[in-house]
This record gives C-alpha cells, sequence and structure tokens, in this order.
C-alpha cells in the first residue's frame, strides 16, 4: 500500500492549490471524492461476488459429499433389503414345504361397514356401558311407562 502520511497529504495540497487554482479546487476534490467512492464500492461489489462464488464452490461440495453420503446409504439399504428378502424367500420356502397355503395369498379385504356420517361422542361407548351412562335420550311419556309399575289385573 502507499505509506501517506499527514505530512505529505499537506505538501500535495499547497502544490494542487498553486497549480489549479483556489477557484477549482473545490469542485476537483469534490470529483475526486465521487471517484474514490465510486472505486471502493467496485472494489467492495468484486469482493462481495468473489465471496458468493467461493461460497458457492463451497456449497456445491457440500452438494456433492451429501449426495455420495445418501447414494451409500440407499445403496446399503438395498443391499440389506435383498439381503433380507433372500432369507425371507428361503423362510417362506421352507414353510411352503410344511403347509398346504400357498405363502402369497392374502385374506380378502372387508370393508369395515362403518357409518361415518353420524356424530359420535368423544366418551367410548364401552366406558358409558361400564359408568352406567344413559346413551339414549328418553321423554318424558317414554321414562313414566318404562318405570310405571306392571299393572296387576
Amino acid at each position: 500500500m502507499l505509506d501517506i502520511g499527514v505530512t505529505k497529504i499537506a505538501i500535495l495540497g499547497a502544490i494542487a492549490l498553486v497549480v489549479i487554482g483556489p477557484e477549482r479546487l473545490p469542485g476537483l476534490a469534490r470529483t475526486i471524492g465521487t471517484l474514490v467512492g465510486r472505486a471502493r464500492s467496485y472494489v467492495a461489489d468484486v469482493k462481495a461476488e468473489v465471496n458468493r462464488s467461493m461460497e458457492l464452490d463451497e456449497l456445491r461440495k457440500m452438494k456433492d459429499t451429501m449426495e455420495s453420503a445418501a447414494r451409500d446409504v440407499e445403496q446399503s439399504i438395498q443391499t440389506t433389503a435383498s439381503a433380507f428378502e433372500q432369507t425371507l424367500s428361503e423362510a417362506a420356502g421352507t414353510a411352503a414345504d410344511t403347509d398346504t397355503a400357498p405363502a402369497d395369498e392374502y385374506p380378502q379385504y372387508r370393508h369395515p361397514q362403518k357409518h361415518w356420517r353420524t356424530k359420535l361422542g368423544a366418551t367410548p361407548q364401552w366406558y358409558k356401558a361400564r359408568a352406567g351412562v344413559r346413551t339414549k335420550a328418553l321423554s318424558g311419556a317414554a321414562r313414566v311407562a318404562r318405570f310405571r309399575p306392571p299393572k296387576m289385573h
């Protein structure tokens, strides 16, 4: 870097004052200041771009390592799964020799026949039955008829 001290700046200012003149020196100083500011911003932009490209390269390297690790894990899972399938098929082969039903036959799917649109309470029915909670609402006449003593003829 340039080794510029206060004395050297004062000597350059005095020479500029003599050469350029006192009328045009403030305008020239303003122009030089704007040019120096633009140069600094340009240098900062270049530094930022270089840093971004370096980070992008690091991210690409990290991505490649993660992808290779994922491929390794996938491959190990596939080999483990194929070994498990092989042992399972061997076990099914020995079980198929003793059983009469084929190993690939599954029971037929049966729909649960639930009423999805009926509103159910949060308390389960088995709990209500065990606790003695009434689950059906009775009208007053039905309650009287239910608990009326039987008629004696």
